[in-house]
């Protein structure tokens, strides 16, 4: 069993040297280590020629995360795929443990793990919606996007199924991701904490975004596609509607009237 690992970036010249050197101290390292930078003005491409020899430097102008994770999909040259974040870390055995369990439960295509959130350096519980689960998972990764991107290892064959990340989504192109796939495959979790997610002062997409807009837009957009099951679609809708509804109540008191009548329409479609 072959990896690839893709790491994407964005002027994050410290942090991605750091999450770098998590990889190198894999017990397993990876086969390959595509960077992709998407569009960055820092000195990552100077902090990085260094390591020319263990890694794959991609710059490209600044095109958005959906659209830099395709480029080092369609780049990776093995069957399996890992992505981590450039702010997140991977603990050492973390691609040596998803590879015997892939190898140990042959059936699944897609593997998870559990996370050690960081705030500033410091701990930070989870709550009860980020619970995390194992097999045919797909209702569960409707409220919210349950499988951080920096865990999971999956078979490339999956995006010949169910397409690539969709580049029209400025965030939530994981959760859109993850939805096209569990309905269709179970997912395999690992319990184990053996990722690092850090939060910090660096910007994120989940702090620039209304999440629920685009959430709303993936759910839509799988219900569209014809691809449920009547258990997923039952589930699908209801969970549109609620999101719609919140979504709605919250733009119409903030006097974003426009945005509260795209959610509505939205939600007439499946009433």
């Amino acid at each position: 069993m072959q990896v690839s690992v893709i790491i994407t970036t964005h002027n994050r010249c410290e942090l991605v040297q750091q999450a770098l050197q998590s990889i190198f101290q894999q017990t397993r390292r990876p086969d390959e280590i595509l960077v992709i930078d998407d569009g960055s003005n820092d000195d990552t491409a100077v902090s990085l020629a260094p390591l020319a020899d263990k890694i794959q430097y991609v710059y490209q102008e600044r095109m958005g995360v959906s659209v830099s994770r395709n480029t080092g999909i369609r780049m990776a040259r093995y069957e399996w795929i890992a992505f981590l974040d450039s702010d997140d870390l991977w603990q050492p055995h973390k691609l040596a443990r998803q590879l015997q369990s892939l190898r140990n439960q042959p059936e699944f295509l897609i593997c998870y793990t559990g996370e050690e959130w960081r705030r500033h350096g410091r701990w930070m519980n989870q709550g009860r919606k980020h619970r995390k689960h194992s097999g045919w998972i797909y209702p569960y990764c409707l409220p919210l996007c349950i499988i951080s991107p920096s865990s999971v290892m999956l078979h490339r064959s999956l995006f010949d199924t169910v397409g690539l990340f969709d580049e029209s989504l400025p965030a939530c192109e994981d959760y859109d991701l993850w939805l096209r796939i569990t309905c269709r495959y179970p997912a395999l979790f690992i319990p184990e904490r053996l990722i690092i997610k850090r939060a910090g002062d660096w910007p994120q997409l989940s702090q620039q975004h209304s999440l629920d807009r685009y959430r709303i837009l993936s759910l839509d957009k799988i219900l569209q596609s014809n691809r449920l099951n009547p258990s997923q679609r039952r589930d699908t809708v209801d969970m549109l509607k609620q999101k719609c509804r919140v979504f709605a109540q919250g733009c119409r008191k903030h006097d974003r009237i426009i945005d509260a009548l795209w959610a509505e329409s939205v939600l007439d479609k499946y009433a």
